[in-house]
């Protein structure tokens, strides 16, 4: 005997009003336990919810946009009274990709083969990228290359589409000339000319690397960010002769804290005096894109170098805490960063973010916006030069500064002044308590 009953949002840890991206399924479809019924995206994790139990789908209670949490209704599934429930029910994620962490080693799985751009055939009562299995990573990865899942063939077990599928198929795509029918974010539809295809070892000895998982992770990311954010960058040289004298004077009482004072945690400081002057560059973009989200605190990401690739932890309400208190923090940080062991609590929260080069060298660059901030700061090597005091030239420890920003937020103007006020505020740090 049949009965209807409720499909709940499981336990999704501490995420709340999440929005739903995609409805995988429409009222009279059949579904069968642990089969995706809607995709979640919070700003960390992309979810996919499975049906508890297998069935009918009668009802829909929630639509794309909408925002769930844990117990609210997704829909109703008429079973049968011996159908089975899946045991802890819970979403399918996978990590955002600005988000590095140290994962247990992958399954193996059988080499990918080529994808060719002929049209899978969906599944009985669905349609296009809805019916094609594939997990929620590769269905964002798909989305912002505009591609169309149902004409992807699956490689994987079960003819499940791998991120690799997705990528023969936009180089067959390209190769043929043509280009899959563009989506929200869809990148292929540029006219570009194919990828060139070469032969490396026709020319000499090669060697194949294998890239880190922190690159393999970050690098769509900034892809996204690079293509989708309109970067202005903005450069500039400060003086730091008496900031560097300073805190040269507080190297000893640093020592007996064990910390190490950086010229970095004085900039961070500068920083948050800057943020408050100009509060835009303290925010996000709505995603209306008709609005900004002004943040009243203040977390800090900080660009660590580690043997995998770079990672960003968060330093939280720096405007609250004193350089030598910033400095612990940032060393404790920097360890878990290098050792592998950041949480993904310690990659959240950032409202802006500084990539400091200062230890390698090299003059001005163009950091990338992490999204979704809208500026970043790039510091690079201290250099001593000339300058002219008005009456001779004097030698003085010059540092370069890069500020790159989303001009859709920010005008020239605005990150004119903002990179002049902050050049200020580190050559006279005084002006940071003003």
């Amino acid at each position: 005997m049949a009965s209807l009953k409720d499909v709940l949002v499981p336990d999704i840890g501490d995420f709340k009003d999440i929005p739903v991206i995609e409805v995988l399924v429409k009222p009279g479809d059949k579904v069968s336990p642990e089969e995706s019924l809607i995709t979640l995206e919070s700003d960390k994790a992309t979810m996919e919810v499975p049906a508890p139990f297998g069935g009918t789908i009668k009802q829909m209670n929630v639509k794309v946009g909408d925002k769930i949490s844990e117990g609210t209704v997704i829909l109703s599934i008429e079973s049968s009274d011996d159908a089975t429930p899946v045991a802890a029910a819970s979403p399918a994620s996978e990590p955002d990709k600005k988000v590095a962490v140290t994962p247990p080693p992958p399954t193996p799985e059988e080499p990918p083969k080529a994808a060719s751009p002929q049209t899978a055939t969906p599944a009985p009562g669905r349609s296009g990228s809805a019916a094609a299995h594939a997990s929620p990573g590769v269905r964002r990865f798909a989305r912002e290359l505009g591609v169309d899942l149902a004409q992807v063939t699956g490689s994987g077990p079960k003819n499940r589409i791998l991120k690799e599928d997705v990528q023969s198929f936009v180089k067959n795509v390209m190769r043929d000339g043509g280009a899959p029918a563009p989506s929200a974010g869809a990148g292929l539809a540029l006219g570009l000319p194919a990828w060139p295809v070469v032969n490396f070892e026709k020319f000499g000895p090669i060697e194949k690397q294998a890239m880190s998982r922190i690159r393999k992770i970050s690098g769509p990311a900034l892809h996204r960010n690079w293509v989708h954010i309109p970067h202005i960058t903005q450069t500039d040289e400060t003086d730091i002769t008496e900031l560097e004298a300073f805190r040269k004077s507080m190297a000893k009482e640093a020592e007996k804290l064990k910390v190490k004072l950086t010229p970095l945690v004085f900039i961070m400081k500068a920083v948050v005096a800057a943020l408050k002057q100009f509060p835009d560059f303290n925010s996000s973009l709505a995603p209306e894109g008709d609005a900004l989200i002004i943040k009243r605190y203040y977390h800090i990401g900080v660009a660590v170098d580690t043997p995998g690739g770079l990672v960003v932890p968060v330093v939280r309400d720096v405007d609250q805490k004193g350089v030598l208190q910033l400095a612990a923090e940032l060393g404790t940080l920097s360890a878990k960063a290098r050792d592998g062991k950041l949480s993904p609590a310690d990659m959240q929260g950032g409202t802006f973010s500084i990539s400091s080069l200062g230890g390698i060298g090299g003059g001005h660059f163009t950091p990338i916006v992490n999204a979704p901030e809208v500026a970043i700061l790039g510091v690079s090597r201290s250099v001593t030069k000339p300058v002219w005091d008005g009456t001779t030239f004097q030698p003085r420890l010059m540092l370069p500064l890069s500020l790159s920003y989303d001009h859709r937020v920010i005008d020239g103007a605005q990150g004119a002044r903002f990179i002049t006020y902050l050049s200020a505020v580190i050559s006279d740090m005084r002006r940071a308590l003003l």
